[in-house]
């Protein structure tokens, strides 16, 4: 009778042979090979508090010919508990909630195409609801090519950037697929096989923190496109939502630019978190939304190879574990907190301005992760009580220092930059010191306390040698700062009921970053999961699919 039993806490070398893995399985089971159907891997992390025996830490999921058997044997003649570290695998399968009736009245409409909007638009197309996504953007390649035009030619294009677009910010990213969600129906790891069918690296299943890279999101992105398109869902690029239609409180459809109305009863917001015409609109119409707490600070730079030294002694630059990567966390005297946020192993800084006249800066990834520095953003929270002024005035406090950026950079999307020493010393920066700047078209050496809040200045001061500590070198006096971090998340929460309807508006269900439901590529598309099982119950109920 097979069973398949869940076997955590398994050590090995980080460069153990292949056979070394089922080898340790057997022999901590007691098992002969031949007893055991087969090994998978669900997790595989590093165990990096002793950087002279580093190991990886397995937890396998195992399935056996004769799983009573097996349990039977290992709890002995007197009938003990059996293995530490034993129990029964959760059923992680994906079940759908509903089926589309065959005559279906209104197609719902999914607004926004980031991986909250693609998965909403996914679960809805298996489910039958041939959805119709809008998506104020191009399509993913000539997207990219309108974000190299801001990174090599300092071209902004409002409405096709490295925010807006078919694939939404994350494309433009590390490509993480870790999030610290409770998600104790497994949606995760439904996320996650529909990336590797779409041609993401089988890995990405098991290891401790997955990542896929900006140029192999590209493809995926096009593969969702592909299967949505093919089980009858229709995606509209260059198709910016510009009004919604609500009578008697329910929404009845949206408006695009050009004047086109929609008719649509089930409309799903997933316009992510830099959609600030978007937000105006809404909450003219009377959508409920209120102010939330977010994070501003900068970019900072090092060279990857000290992370590595740092984080991994004498295995730094051992291929088994690629380039390091770090979270830092530091509260302040003034009761501010500042940590490390998004971090990019062998990344890049990106310039990822959405409205003329910003500068706005994120971290950036290949699936190599082989560029020389390393980045992360410094950020220090915030909540709406520095910015006092109802729902919308956290995008007009992200707005005044994107501009005072602008500015320091002269004007032309090159970033205001400032080496650390300085920063600590409070004098501007003249010239670049040895960590050479990935920021594209170009940085403007400054005294970067002009484009932050005098609290956020003074935290990161305090910050910065702390993490020093933590970090050796952090602080070093060449290390380059780039400014500003701004979009780290939504400034306002779309708030929503249990049935994940907008409190305000029926019909509409507010979801992911921009509504303030998530934070990542992992949380946005497990969130578009759920809204589109809400959608698919509220058309026809609970039902067998």
């Amino acid at each position: 009778m097979a069973g398949v039993l869940r076997l955590t806490e398994i050590y090995l070398p980080i460069d153990h042979p292949p056979e070394a893995l089922p080898t340790a399985v057997h022999k901590r089971l007691r098992v002969k090979p031949e007893e055991v159907a087969n090994v998978r891997v669900f997790r595989r992390g590093l165990d990096a508090r002793r950087s002279d025996a580093m190991a990886f830490v397995y937890t396998v999921d195992v399935e056996m010919l004769d799983e009573p058997g097996l349990l039977t044997k290992l709890k002995g003649p007197d009938g003990k508990k059996p293995l530490k570290h034993l129990g029964p695998a959760p059923d992680m399968a994906y079940r759908f909630v509903a089926k589309a009736p065959e005559a279906l009245a209104s197609r719902p409409v999914v607004v926004g195409t980031g991986p909250g909007g693609f998965f909403a638009g996914l679960l809805l197309a298996q489910m039958g609801f041939r959805p119709l996504i809008l998506e104020r953007g191009k399509a993913v390649r000539e997207r990219t090519k309108d974000a190299f035009a801001l990174w090599r030619d300092s071209r902004l294009n409002v409405e096709s950037n490295v925010q807006f677009g078919e694939g939404g910010a994350g494309t433009f990213s590390d490509g993480k697929l870790y999030s610290q969600v409770k998600d104790p129906r497994h949606l995760g790891r439904k996320v996650i096989a529909e990336f590797i069918a779409a041609g993401a690296p089988p890995e990405i299943e098991y290891v401790g923190k997955p990542h896929i890279g900006t140029f192999r999101l590209v493809g995926i992105v096009e593969h969702l496109r592909a299967q949505i398109e093919s089980l009858g869902g229709e995606i509209r690029f260059g198709s910016r939502v510009d009004d919604i239609d609500v009578r008697d409180g329910r929404v009845a459809g949206v408006v695009l630019a050009g004047g086109e109305r929609i008719a649509a009863d089930h409309v799903v917001l997933a316009v992510g978190h830099s959609a600030r015409d978007t937000f105006e609109m809404l909450h003219r119409r009377g959508v409920f939304m209120e102010a939330k707490p977010f994070s501003i600070g900068v970019r900072i730079e090092h060279p990857q190879s000290m992370i590595d030294r740092c984080r991994l002694g004498p295995r730094a630059g051992d291929p088994h574990l690629g380039a390091a990567d770090y979270k830092l966390v530091h509260h302040c005297k003034n009761g501010r907190s500042v940590y490390s946020f998004c971090m990019c192993p062998g990344g890049t800084v990106v310039a990822a301005a959405s409205e003329a006249g910003c500068v706005v800066t994120n971290g950036m990834s290949q699936y190599s992760r082989n560029e020389r520095n390393a980045n992360s953003g410094i950020v220090v929270g915030i909540t709406p009580a520095d910015y006092p002024g109802g729902p919308l005035a956290g995008v007009e406090f992200q707005r005044h220092w994107e501009r005072k950026a602008f500015e320091a950079g002269g004007g032309n999307y090159n970033a205001p930059a400032q080496l650390v020493g300085d920063f600590l010393a409070g004098r501007p920066s003249t010239a670049l010191g040895t960590v050479l700047p990935s920021y594209t078209p170009g940085v403007t050496m400054c005294d970067l306390s002009a484009c932050l809040p005098d609290f956020a200045v003074a935290a990161i001061r305090e910050a910065l040698p702390a993490f020093g500590k933590q970090m050796r070198g952090f602080d070093m006096a060449d290390a380059l700062m780039t400014g500003v971090e701004t979009r780290t998340s939504s400034p306002l929460r779309m708030t929503r009921g249990e049935d994940l309807q907008s409190l305000s508006t029926r019909g509409l269900y507010p979801m992911g970053e921009g509504a303030g439901y998530a934070g990542g590529i992992l949380s946005a598309a497990i969130d578009g999961i759920k809204v589109a099982e809400a959608v698919a119950m509220s058309i026809v109920g609970p039902s067998a699919p």
